[in-house]
C-alpha cells in the first residue's frame, strides 16, 4: 500500500471513529420494494410496473445521542424494537400508496386505450355530458393527509401489538393450561355437579397450578413457536408474500454484499446467502427461548397475573433478546451463542426466496440512498474496517 492510499485509509478511519458509533445496516422488504436503514437515515425503493423506481429518504432523530440511557444494554433493545416497527409500518405504508398508485395509472391507460376506439362527437369529447359538467375545483390537503399517515400508522402499531399479544401471549398461556389439566400434569379445578358452560370454561382458565412450572413454560413456548411457524409456512404459499419474501432474500444478499465489501451490484449480491444471523426471524426465534427461560422462574396461580407480567416483561425480552442476537452475529462469539441463532436461521429458508435482478437493482438502490445521510462516504471505507451491525 504507498503512503498516499494509506493516508487516506487513516482519515477516513479517524472520521468514522468521531461519529462515536457503529454503522448498522439493516432493512425490512415492503410492497415490491425495500426499506434500508443507517445510523443517520432510513430510504425506501419501490419497483413500479412500468420499470422504474420510487425513492424515498430521510433522516433519522438522533435518540441515542440526546437521550444517553438508550444506549444502556438490553435498554437499547426495547427502543431498537419499538422504532423498527414504526419505521417499519411507514415504509410498508409508503409501499402500499405506490402499489395503489399504480393500480390506478394502468386503470386509467386501460380507460383510454378503450375510449380510443370509441366515436368521437362533435365537442371533441367522448362523453355527451362533458360540455354541461361545472368544473370541480380540489386542493391539495397535504396537512390532513400527513395527519391521517400518522393515525393509520399509530393505529397500525396497536393493531399489531393487540394480535400479537393474543396469538403469542394470551392463546399459549390458555391452550397450555386446559392441555395440562386435561393430561392430569396440574390440578384439576373444583366445578359443580349443575355448573353452567361459563363456570366450567372460568374454572379451567382462571388459575394456573401445573405439578412442573418448568415443564409447563416449555410447553407453552413450544407451543408459541408452533404458532409461529405455522402462520409463517402458511403465509409463504400466498402469492404477494411470496413476493415479499424474495425482496427479504435480496435484501440480506445487498447487506452480506456491503459487509464484505463488494461492489454494490445485482451481479455481487447474487451470490451472498440469503440467511442473515441477524435478521428479524432469528431474533423473534430468540424471543421465544428466552421467554421459556425467563418466565420459567415468575410462578402466579392467577392466569390474569401471568398475563400481566408476561406483557409487562417483554421489553425485557426484547433487550435481552437484542443482547444475545448482536453477540452471537460477532466472530469472537462462543457455539453456545451461534446455537441459539440456528432456529432462527432455518426459519430464514422459508422467510427468504432467492431474488432476481430486478429485485436486486432495488435493495441495492434503497441501500445508496440511505448511505448519502451517513457524515461519512461509507462506502470508500475498507471492508475489514467496518463495524457493522445489521438489525432486519
Amino acid at each position: 500500500m504507498n503512503k498516499k492510499n494509506s493516508v487516506r485509509k487513516i482519515n477516513l478511519l479517524h472520521t468514522l471513529f468521531a461519529v462515536q458509533r457503529d454503522l448498522i445496516v439493516g432493512g425490512q422488504a415492503v410492497m415490491e420494494g425495500v426499506m434500508m436503514r443507517t445510523p443517520s437515515a432510513y430510504a425506501i425503493a419501490v419497483r413500479k410496473s412500468d420499470g422504474s423506481i420510487i425513492k424515498k429518504a430521510e433522516s433519522l432523530p438522533k435518540w441515542s445521542d440526546k437521550y444517553k440511557w438508550l444506549n444502556i444494554p438490553i435498554l437499547r433493545g426495547g427502543a431498537t424494537l419499538i422504532q423498527s416497527m414504526a419505521l417499519g409500518i411507514k415504509a410498508l405504508n409508503f409501499s402500499a400508496q405506490i402499489a395503489h398508485e399504480d393500480m390506478e395509472e394502468q386503470e386509467a391507460l386501460e380507460k383510454a386505450k378503450e375510449l380510443q376506439t370509441q366515436p368521437v362527437l362533435a365537442e371533441g369529447t367522448f362523453d355527451e355530458n362533458f360540455t354541461k359538467a361545472k368544473p370541480k375545483v380540489v386542493m391539495p390537503e397535504k396537512k390532513e393527509k400527513k395527519q391521517a399517515q400518522t393515525a393509520g400508522a399509530v393505529g397500525s402499531i396497536i393493531f399489531a401489538l393487540g394480535f400479537n399479544v393474543l396469538l403469542f401471549i394470551v392463546a399459549p398461556l390458555i391452550l397450555t393450561n386446559v392441555l395440562f389439566i386435561a393430561l392430569g400434569w396440574a390440578e384439576a379445578p373444583a366445578i359443580l355437579a349443575n355448573a353452567g358452560w361459563f363456570e366450567m370454561v372460568k374454572a379451567y382458565i382462571w388459575e394456573v397450578k401445573p405439578h412442573s412450572w418448568v415443564a409447563f413454560n416449555l410447553i407453552d413456548g413450544l407451543v408459541r413457536m408452533f404458532f409461529f411457524v405455522v402462520m409463517i409456512f402458511s403465509m409463504s404459499y400466498l402469492k404477494d408474500i411470496r413476493r415479499v419474501f424474495e425482496y427479504h432474500g435480496a435484501e440480506h444478499k445487498t447487506v452480506f454484499a456491503w459487509e464484505k465489501g463488494a461492489e454494490l451490484t445485482p451481479e455481487n449480491a447474487h451470490v451472498q446467502k440469503r440467511q442473515h444471523p441477524r435478521c428479524g426471524t432469528s431474533f423473534l426465534m430468540v424471543v421465544m427461548l428466552v421467554a421459556i427461560v425467563l418466565f420459567s422462574v415468575i410462578k402466579f396461580d392467577a392466569l390474569w397475573l401471568n398475563l400481566l407480567v408476561r406483557i409487562i416483561l417483554m421489553p425485557l425480552v426484547a433487550g435481552l433478546s437484542y443482547e444475545i442476537i448482536r453477540y452471537a452475529a460477532k466472530k469472537e462469539s462462543s457455539a453456545v451463542f451461534k446455537l441459539i441463532t440456528l432456529p432462527g436461521i432455518w426459519l430464514q429458508n422459508i422467510t427468504t426466496q432467492e431474488p432476481d435482478s430486478e429485485q436486486l437493482e432495488v435493495a441495492i438502490e434503497a441501500l445508496k440512498e440511505s448511505l448519502k445521510f451517513e457524515p461519512v462516504d461509507a462506502e470508500e471505507v475498507p471492508a475489514f474496517d467496518r463495524e457493522l451491525e445489521v438489525v432486519v
